[in-house]
């Protein structure tokens, strides 16, 4: 198979469903132009196709010419909820955005579908191909798992692969990946502090909510930088404090949220502990009443040593040494591909799209309304994809 020269030829037609899909942005788990215009897409592949029952999800299943196992590829389908601000000529005006390249993964996993299609002959085993949504805060994943994803074929996959792209700091057309803990967990501390309100000059004669609040921000900091080794790190930054309505007006109560990313599974349980326990001390201390909620959002994205060795392994040799640089460390950030990897042996990988010229270490970061993505890493997208299900069915 050349799967590369294959995909080279298909480069027109990613780029114009990349933008297709570009312009319709969808949030959330209901994408329903997202999935029409996939599901347009692999229209005529010999592929069995199913739609998710409580979410937009697509799922595809091409059966090789030979029996064997079941490889899994995923690509994400949802956008955010970010105002686009490129200029581009493609770009959304309905104030959500494929600010994260989703529409980037989307494209290459149809991609690989195509080219995989065109050798189902030569193929000893399954591919499954999951299209999701809702993984910018809904956990698709965790739905599409619950209705059956992994025994769409009749049997468990053996591997599963995700790739993501990112808008800066990494060269566009490079891939990286590690072994281990690629990723964090994400969750969100919500804090309420009730406290009495009065008039702001005589503080004594009230219980300030808000001075209590800062206080267990200040000490959830210290209690993170005495609590956990700087190897094993955990990061909580508040994005949200609100209390009252006025400056000489002591409010009854103040609400906080956190977002809180650890990077291991002991880190994990011990922060989810420690931080309720931290701010009901504080409260206890400045006579208030605290409502400290810990919500796990998403678990730490853990790659298979020997899966992310074969990913790289992949990438060198279909796209030449130059096109992969080791991970030196994981990404602070979260995916709930980590709930798949939790039950199938895999890998996610990252590839840097930023675009053509730009510099990867200034160019607006995924999320951002600035963010742009290089159309050229398609084709590579969809090879890679393509040549990690086709070699793994290989070495069977």
């Amino acid at each position: 198979m050349n799967l590369r020269d294959d995909a080279r030829a298909l480069s027109g037609d990613l780029i114009q469903l990349r933008r297709t899909l570009h312009r319709i942005p969808e949030t959330g788990l209901d994408l329903p132009r997202t999935q029409e215009t996939v599901l347009g897409a692999l229209d005529g592949l010999p592929l069995e196709v199913r739609t998710g029952d409580g979410l937009s999800s697509v799922t595809a299943v091409l059966r090789g010419g030979r029996p064997g196992p079941t490889v899994l590829l995923r690509g994400d389908m949802d956008a955010l909820p970010v105002a686009e601000r490129t200029g581009l000529d493609f770009a959304a005006d309905n104030g959500r955005m494929h600010a994260c390249g989703h529409d980037l993964h989307t494209t290459m996993l149809t991609g690989a579908a195509k080219l995989l299609s065109a050798h189902r002959d030569r193929l000893a085993g399954n591919v499954l191909f999951m299209f999701q949504p809702g993984e910018e805060g809904y956990d698709g994943a965790r739905y599409m798992l619950a209705e059956g994803l992994l025994d769409a074929t009749g049997q468990r996959p053996a591997a599963a692969y995700a790739i993501h792209v990112l808008s800066a700091g990494l060269p566009s057309g490079v891939f990286r990946t590690r072994g281990g803990t690629a990723m964090a967990a994400s969750n969100t501390l919500r804090v309420t502090v009730q406290g009495e309100g009065g008039h702001g000059s005589m503080p004594h004669r009230a219980k300030d909510p808000v001075q209590a609040g800062c206080a267990m921000v200040t000490a959830l900091q210290a209690w993170i930088t005495r609590t956990f080794d700087v190897f094993d790190p955990v990061i909580l930054t508040v994005g949200t404090f609100h209390a009252g309505t006025k400056q000489n007006v002591i409010p009854d109560t103040a609400v906080f949220e956190a977002t809180v990313r650890s990077f291991s599974d002991a880190a994990q349980a011990r922060v989810k502990d420690g931080t309720v326990e931290v701010c009901r001390g504080i409260a206890a201390a400045y006579g208030v009443a605290v409502d400290a909620e810990f919500q796990e959002v998403y678990p730490v994205t853990v790659n298979d040593h020997t899966e992310a060795d074969f990913a790289a392994g992949a990438v060198r040799e279909a796209l030449g040494e130059e096109r992969y640089v080791p991970q030196a460390q994981p990404l602070q950030g979260s995916e709930d591909f980590s709930r798949v990897l939790a039950e199938v042996p895999g890998a996610m990988l990252f590839l840097g799209a930023p675009p053509r010229g730009a510099d990867p270490e200034r160019s607006p970061n995924n999320h951002s309304p600035l963010a742009e993505f290089d159309d050229a890493v398609l084709a590579d997208g969809a090879t890679l994809y393509a040549e990690l299900a086709a070699r793994r069915l290989a070495s069977a």
